[in-house]
């Protein structure tokens, strides 16, 4: 019975670890990308883990029925796996407690004696290892003046520069704060509208005559007007503590491009009921 609830266990984990896997898969464009995922590499780490984990179980339950078959039938016990003891004795050039003897030194102190045991192979591996990193790093970076890490950091920056600028080159509906223009054209002026009556008209009225916000009619302007200071009023947010907040995180860049070229045709409109003139009169240089 117990046996049976293990095997089912194991059979669930199996299905819920692909099925996991597979909705991660499913989750990227590109299939191999879903590699970048840590929780994937867990997944899969944890699954060949518990693969190791029951075979070696499967084995251990094997080798301990035929021992205990074997005692029944008065078998002598098999020798321990020697092969084992080969690595381990040729990775530490470990002395036997028999051998010992080979290996003592002279020093004596109140009949407590000192071993000449050798360094472990796999240890003067690895000390090797550090003078030859050693030679190579004093080369490179002493020698043939090698990037720093910093250095590397700025070339690398400057390579993804010249990658973004490329693309944007070959994208032009690419969205980029740095060409941002005011848009007069009917279609974006009507988006501008929608996102406005949506967003913003709860505290400047629908037709931009401020309420709990500024008047939007006139030429006066808290934070600057012109395209890119409305811009960045409405992406960023107004004054600390009692200005508008910030709706980059919930309005698309595009979409802030065009409420604020939108909030600009209001300027010389006559409101129902305009508010008093707040900030200081704006002229473009």
């Amino acid at each position: 019975m117990k046996k049976k609830i293990q095997s089912t266990v194991y059979i669930l984990f199996v299905i819920i670890t692909f099925f996991a896997l597979l909705k991660s898969f499913m989750a990227y464009e590109k299939p191999l990308n879903f590699l970048e995922n840590p929780l994937v590499w867990v997944a899969l780490i944890g699954f060949i883990l518990v693969l190791i984990l029951k075979e070696y179980v499967n084995v251990l339950a094997i080798t301990k029925a035929r021992e205990l078959q074997n005692e029944k039938d008065g078998i002598a016990p098999e020798a321990p796996n020697l092969w084992i003891k080969k690595i381990i004795k040729s990775w530490t050039k470990a002395k036997a407690v028999e051998q010992e003897e080979e290996i003592i030194l002279d020093h004596n102190y109140d009949g407590i004696k000192e071993l000449d045991n050798s360094l472990p192979p796999w240890w003067v591996y690895m000390f090797y290892a550090t003078i030859i990193f050693a030679v190579v790093y004093l080369v490179r970076f002493e020698v043939m003046d090698g990037d720093t890490p910093e250095m590397e950091y700025e070339k690398a920056v400057a390579e993804a520069r010249i990658e973004i600028n490329k693309y944007k080159a070959t994208s032009p509906d690419v969205f980029d704060v740095a060409n941002l223009e005011l848009l007069t054209d009917e279609k974006d002026l009507k988006r501008g509208k929608a996102v406005f009556n949506l967003n913003c008209a709860s505290c400047h009225l629908a037709d931009g005559g401020g309420s709990i916000g500024p008047n939007l009619t006139d030429e006066y302007w808290i934070l600057g007007g012109g395209i890119k200071n409305v811009f960045n009023t409405v992406s960023k947010g107004g004054r600390d503590g009692k200005g508008m907040i910030a709706w980059n995180k919930t309005i698309k860049a595009e979409d802030i491009a065009k409420v604020s070229s939108y909030v600009l045709s209001l300027q010389g409109t006559t409101p129902a009921k305009p508010k008093a003139p707040q900030g200081e009169v704006w002229k473009a240089d």
